[in-house]
C-alpha cells in the first residue's frame, strides 16, 4: 500500500473521515504529486514551487490543499518514513471573506412600499411580513433568532427586544417606532396560540419559510428575489447604520457578534461603496483623462 493510501486508511480509521473528505484528500495529494512528483521524497524547494502553480486558484482552495499536504507531512513524520517536515514551504494564504450581499436605500424602500401597501387592509399573513421585515431591518435580528422569539420577549414599555443569540448569549436589541407600530398591530390579529411571537402549527414560524415569504415579496416590489433574504436585510441594517456614522463597538453589540472581526466586514462593505462611487462620479472616471 502506497503512503497515501496508508495515510488515508489512517483518517479513515482514527478520525473517522466521510468518503468525500477522503476523496477529496486523495485529489489533492495527488494533483500535488503530478506537479512535484513522489511526495514522499519532496523537499522544500519542490512545496515552494506549488506556490506558483497555484496561483490562480482561490485562496480558500490553496488552503485546503496545503492543508492536506500538511497532515500528510505530519503522518510520514509520525510513521518514521520522514524525519523532516518540508510543510513550512507550502502557501499559507490568507483567506477572503465574501463581502455580504446588501440592498440599496431604494431597494429597502421598495421592499417597504410593497410590504406597508399589502399591510394596508390588516390582513394577518400580510400585517405579519410588515412585522418580519421592520424587525429584521431596523433590529438587524439572524433570521432563527426573529423566528423563534417568545411572545415574552416583546417589549411592553420600553423600546428594547431581548434576543436569545448564538451560543445563547443574551442581549437587548432596540426597536424603532416603526418596528413597534407594525408590532401592535400584528399583536392585536395574532392567533392566540403558543408561546412563540409567530406561532405556526403547534411551533413557530421555520426559517425556510421566512426566506419564501421575503423572496416572494422581492418579486412583488419589482426587485431580483435572488438578492433578498434575513441575512440580506441584517446586512442592510448593519451596513446603512455604519454609512450614517454608527461606532463599530455599538454595532457588535448590536449584531451579537462575539468578535469586532466579524463586525469589520461591513468597514469594507463601506469602503467598497465609496470605491464605486469615486469611478462613477469622479470627474476623470471613464479614463477619458485630462489631455
Amino acid at each position: 500500500m502506497s503512503a497515501t493510501e496508508t495515510f488515508l486508511a489512517m483518517l479513515a480509521a482514527e478520525r473517522g473521515a466521510a468518503a468525500n473528505t477522503l476523496a477529496a484528500y486523495r485529489r489533492d495529494l495527488a494533483g500535488a504529486e503530478k506537479l512535484i512528483g513522489d511526495l514522499v521524497r519532496a523537499d522544500r524547494r519542490s512545496l515552494g514551487r506549488l506556490g506558483q502553480a497555484w496561483a490562480a486558484l482561490a485562496p480558500s482552495t490553496v488552503a485546503r490543499k496545503a492543508s492536506a499536504l500538511r497532515q500528510f507531512y505530519g503522518f510520514l513524520i509520525d510513521e518514521g518514513l520522514r524525519d523532516d517536515d518540508p510543510s513550512p514551504a507550502l502557501p499559507r494564504p490568507a483567506p477572503r471573506r465574501p463581502l455580504p450581499k446588501i440592498l440599496s436605500h431604494g431597494e429597502v424602500e421598495a421592499l417597504f412600499g410593497r410590504a406597508e401597501l399589502e399591510a394596508g387592509g390588516d390582513l394577518p399573513a400580510a400585517v405579519r411580513l410588515l412585522t418580519l421585515i421592520e424587525l429584521l431591518y431596523g433590529s438587524g435580528l439572524r433570521a432563527t433568532e426573529l423566528v423563534a422569539l417568545p411572545l415574552a420577549a416583546v417589549p411592553r414599555d420600553a423600546p428594547l427586544l431581548t434576543v436569545t443569540g448564538k451560543g445563547t448569549q443574551r442581549r437587548m436589541v432596540p426597536v424603532s417606532a416603526r418596528a413597534r407600530m407594525a408590532l401592535s398591530r400584528w399583536l392585536e390579529l395574532r392567533p392566540d396560540e403558543g408561546r412563540f411571537l409567530f406561532p405556526s402549527r403547534g411551533k413557530h414560524l421555520t426559517r425556510i419559510r421566512l426566506f419564501q415569504l421575503l423572496k416572494g415579496l422581492a418579486a412583488r416590489a419589482g426587485i431580483d428575489p435572488a438578492r433578498v433574504g434575513p441575512h440580506v436585510l441584517r446586512h442592510a441594517f448593519a451596513t446603512h447604520l455604519l454609512e450614517g456614522g454608527a461606532d463599530l463597538r455599538v454595532l457588535q453589540t448590536l449584531l451579537g457578534h462575539a468578535d469586532i472581526a466579524t463586525t469589520q466586514i461591513y468597514t469594507h462593505v463601506d469602503s467598497a461603496r465609496l470605491v464605486a462611487l469615486v469611478n462613477e462620479r469622479h470627474p476623470l472616471a471613464g479614463g477619458g483623462g485630462r489631455g
